[in-house]
């Protein structure tokens, strides 16, 4: 009697750098548990696909240009709430880590491990566990601390804008903005529409005088503004 096969895990990946996506893709088919039912390279794509296709396991950029990792997390978890979320980062500091783990993403893997940690997450977390680093484990348990009124009435800024605002505030352009991130020319001019538009400043003295008094950048305040 021939042996029934187990099902594969469902795998949406969702990343806006179509080397990485290619990577990973040519990774994950080699292996026999897992199937990549699709791929997205933006918030709105990603939302959809999640509809679509019901992946039981999301890999999720935590630095989408259209919006951040864990408000997209979020909005995945009340979209499909059984489906497991990983973030995909570049990051590997304590603060991306237990953000992401309190929007709701169940573990967490650096872009520069090897992929099979990735596969090994992918396995983990569709059996119920959790994956985050374990030096980690006290800082994402820990109860979130109360925010006070100033901070709760806070604005938010993605990671991506917050390294946008850090480099117009030392001056550069957005050409070379988006050289220094690797992004188009008009992923930056989007990027400061959006900080404009969500801290009501229209210049640029005025957002390098916000970056400067945020703590964003190493710079001290001008004696001029810059133009």
């Amino acid at each position: 009697m021939k042996k029934k096969s187990q099902p594969k895990i469902k795998v949406l990946l969702v990343d806006d750098h179509p080397v990485v996506r290619e990577g990973v893709r040519s990774f994950l088919a080699t292996q026999a548990e897992v199937l990549l039912v699709g791929e997205a390279s933006d918030a709105a794509e990603a939302l959809r696909k999640v509809k679509k296709l019901a992946p039981e396991v999301i890999v999720l950029d935590v630095n989408l240009p259209s919006l951040d990792g864990g408000e997209l997390a979020r909005k995945m978890r009340q979209t499909a709430p059984s489906a497991k979320i990983i973030a995909f980062s570049v990051h590997d500091s304590q603060e991306h880590v237990v953000r992401m783990a309190r929007c709701g993403a169940h573990g967490y893997v650096t872009k520069d491990a090897p992929t099979a940690k990735l596969v090994e997450a992918i396995k983990h977390v569709y059996q119920g566990g959790i994956y985050f680093p374990p030096s980690m484990t006290d800082a994402i348990l820990a109860p979130e601390s109360k925010p006070s009124p100033d901070e709760a009435n806070a604005v938010v800024l993605t990671v991506r804008e917050r390294e946008v605002l850090a480099l117009l505030a030392e001056g550069l352009a957005n050409k070379e903005v988006a050289r220094k991130l690797g992004i188009s020319v008009r992923t930056a001019e989007t990027h400061r529409e959006h900080l404009s538009h969500k801290l009501g400043i229209m210049t640029i003295a005025g957002l390098t005088k916000y970056a400067i008094q945020h703590g964003l950048t190493s710079l001290g305040l001008p004696d001029k503004p810059k133009q």
